[in-house]
This record gives structure tokens, sequence and C-alpha cells, in this order.
């Protein structure tokens, strides 16, 4: 296979990227031996997500890949470099495509807030748009449905105490803390007055909360552009966005893509956010997903509504906060600001989910 596209890293224009006192890096990283000059190799800021700041560098002769937190004041355990730091320095010895981390800075002197140096893996993505060189191939949407749930499967097999990851994250009570903490979430955002539905399934999902599952190494945001693709082969090379990564129940971590896994009949609330090319390209429908990771996992399934219900939820929260950034003027990105009418319907969604109305 021959395919070959977005072989370029998807960078942004100079003039849209957000500098860096890159001098100071230079000598900062001096210090701990690691050559960097920006006057050789100039930083590229990659065009990417809504979140931390990630750049294309070169350190000791080779790329290699900077990120931050976003500028700004950043609410606590968001944006976590020194969680994505702790992971990747262990994870790649049993799942290679976690890339390594070379390098945490704690210090918020140098570029305004902690920062860590990775690896670079030479790789292409797939957003909310299927690339026109794959709109051809035969059975691209299987392809990619089956990579995406074989490459969670594998991750939630990998023993946490064989990569030094055993004590790391607190799943005990994982569920119940992700229930208090998006409602948390939810009314900050809001300004304590979130719509009917969301109340709605917050009530849900306090009623019908389940039992933790054997805690596992999770993702936490776990789709199809935090991977990234050989683009000759669509194999994956690396898994990537690491810095909400934890450990606990490994269904929130299925629930979280399936959140994202938009199908043809979703209302145009779920259409709008446009994540994952799912709603055509011949991509399995949710169902399908659900009975695929069951099947290869050997998990039981039997209670996932809950979790479907709670991760619909936090994304409708995410989307939400994602808009309170754009009215607090935090953020001039006007892409921040195209989901504030679709919000309530976000969570109608959600809502409907816990009725049985939708799988």
């Amino acid at each position: 296979m021959n395919i070959i596209w977005g072989s370029e890293p998807n960078i942004m224009s100079s003039d849209s990227q957000t500098p860096q006192d890159w001098r100071l890096l230079s000598k900062y990283l001096s210090q701990h031996n690691i050559s960097f000059d920006p006057a050789e190799f100039f930083p590229k800021q990659f065009s990417a997500g809504f979140g931390n700041l990630n750049y294309l560098i070169m350190i000791n002769g080779s790329k290699a890949v900077l990120r931050r937190p976003p500028m700004g004041k950043i609410p606590p355990g968001a944006n976590d470099m020194k969680r994505e730091h702790h992971i990747l320095s262990r994870l790649s010895s049993s799942f290679p495509l976690a890339p390594k981390s070379l390098h945490y800075c704690p210090e918020h002197h140098v570029l305004g807030n902690h920062f860590l140096i990775m690896e670079y893996r030479e790789g292409s993505t797939i957003g909310g748009n299927l690339p026109d060189q794959l709109k051809s191939l035969p059975d691209i949407g299987v392809k990619l449905s089956n990579l995406l749930v074989d490459i969670l499967v594998d991750l939630h097999n990998v023993d946490p105490i064989n990569v030094d990851l055993g004590n790391f994250g607190k799943p005990e009570g994982f569920l119940s803390r992700a229930v208090s903490g998006w409602k948390k979430r939810l009314m900050f955002g809001s300004n304590n007055s979130p719509c009917v539905a969301a109340i709605e399934v917050v009530e849900w999902l306090e009623k019908n909360i389940v039992s933790d599952g054997a805690p596992t190494l999770l993702h936490n945001d776990f789709k199809l552009d935090n991977i990234l693709l050989n683009p000759k082969t669509i194999d994956p090379v690396a898994v990537v966005d690491w810095d909400m990564g934890s450990r606990g129940d490994p269904l929130f971590d299925l629930g979280t893509l399936l959140s994202y896994w938009v199908e043809p009949g979703d209302p145009d609330s779920m259409q709008v956010i446009n994540q994952m090319p799912t709603a055509k390209n011949g991509f399995l429908n949710r169902k399908e997903i659900i009975d695929l990771y069951q099947d290869k996992s050997g998990r039981n399934l039997d209670n996932f509504l809950f979790y479907r219900v709670l991760t619909q939820f936090k994304l409708a929260v995410v989307f939400l906060q994602i808009d309170a950034q754009f009215r607090r003027g935090s953020t001039s990105d006007e892409r921040f600001g195209q989901y504030r009418d679709h919000l309530d319907g976000m969570f109608a969604f959600a809502l409907d989910i816990a009725l049985g109305n939708i799988d």
C-alpha cells in the first residue's frame, strides 16, 4: 500500500503561532546538557486541539516535541505535564505506541508554566473529516474502527505493575469521583444555571452509579486524532495526549471513545462536534464497537449504559467549558464560540442515552 496523505506535519502559519521565550529555553536546556539552538531550527507550532500547545523543536540534533499548557490561568489538575511525563517515561516498554518523555521541567520561570519534551514520532492524524486520499480505499471505515478498538484493548491489557505504574492514580472510587467532579464543572461552567436536561442527567447518574471495575491504565481522551498513523500504510505509530492519563475502570475509556462516535442519524448538536469522521465512510456503528471491544477484551459490558451516559455528559461539559472560555474572553479562537447554540442539545443527547432512546 502506498497511500501518502498528510505526509508533512500540520503546522500553524507563523502569524498564528503562540510565541515562547526560546532564548531562555536554550539557556535552561544547556544547564541540563541538552543542546537547543532556535537559530539553527526555529520551533514550529502544531495546529491541533483546543488545549495544550505543541511545538516541533530540535534538541541534540534530533526532532522532538515540546508540550506545555495553554497560556493564562489553568484550573488545578488540568493540562498536567507532570502526569504525562510520569506516564510516558515508563509506558513504552510495554506499550510501544507511547512516545518516550525526554525531559520534564517543573519550573514556571522558563516558559511561564511547566512543560515536557518528548520523542517525536513522524505520522499523520485524522480529525473530523477523512482525507480525500483515503475515501476511495475499500473498507477504510472498518479498518480504522478495528484499529481503534485494537489499540484500546492493548492499552487496557498492560499490567501497570510491569511499567512501574502500579501505584499511579486513585482507582478506588474512580466512578463516583467522576460523577461529582463533572457535576462541579457543570455548575461552574453554567454559572450554577445548567439546563434542565443536564440536571436530569446528573440525577440519573447519581441514582444509577455502578461499582468500579478492575482498574487498568487509562488514556482518558482516546479518539482518532490522538493517534498518529503511517501515511503510507495507515498503521499506528503513536498514541499522544496523555496529560489526563490515569488508572481506573477501562470502560470509562471505551465510553469516552464512543462519546465522540457520531452516527448519521444523530442530531445537529452531535454532528457539530466533528471530532471523528464516523458518521460516514463505512465506520462501524456504536453498537458494533461495543460488541467488538467486548469480544476482543473479554470484559463484561452488562452495565455499560452507565459509562455511556457518564462520558457523553462529560463531553457536553467539556464543550460547555470551551464556550465559557470564549465568553470570558480568555481566548480569541473563534472555534471556541461555535458550540453555544448546541450545548443544550448535547445534554439532551446524553439524557436520551440514559432513557434508552439512543444507543
